[in-house]
């Protein structure tokens, strides 16, 4: 995929994760919490972990989208992309290990279902996957 691509595509994400961002703080205002949505019920506790997620995914795809210039020449962007790819790749580690080995996931009352960590390893996967080829991609 071209880099003009992979931009455009983390703007739209942008806007995704702040739609996402603005709909659980809205429901949390509302008082519509417990939700149950796709047989996953969600409480009021829930709210803070998903506003900081969606906090961090969107600082990490505008600067994408916007801001990052390739090919990279700052060690400090390097290092944050490192960074981001090590941690993409711990969590993509761990779903991984929670299949093979059939660990159950229960966050308050609600029990993750499975299927869940195919795609906690394969979006993760590719971040750090992507990650580390900006970071090490050579200036040509």
């Amino acid at each position: 995929m071209e880099h003009h691509t992979m931009r455009e595509i983390a703007k739209i994400g942008v806007g995704l994760a702040i739609a996402d961002l603005l709909s659980v703080l809205w429901f949390s205002s509302a008082g519509l919490f417990p939700l149950t949505i796709l047989g996953i019920t969600w409480s009021a506790s829930a709210v803070w972990p998903i506003v900081i997620f969606d906090l961090a995914l969107i600082l990490l795809l505008v600067h994408y989208g916007w801001s990052m210039k390739l090919p990279i020449k700052s060690p400090t962007e390097r290092g944050l992309l490192k960074l981001a790819g090590l941690i993409f790749l711990v969590v993509s580690l761990l779903h991984l290990l929670r299949i093979a080995f059939g660990w159950s996931l229960i966050l308050g009352d609600v029990s993750i279902p499975l299927w869940i960590s195919w795609l906690g390893v394969l979006i993760p996967g590719y971040l750090s996957y992507s990650s580390f080829h900006f970071a090490f991609h050579k200036q040509r």
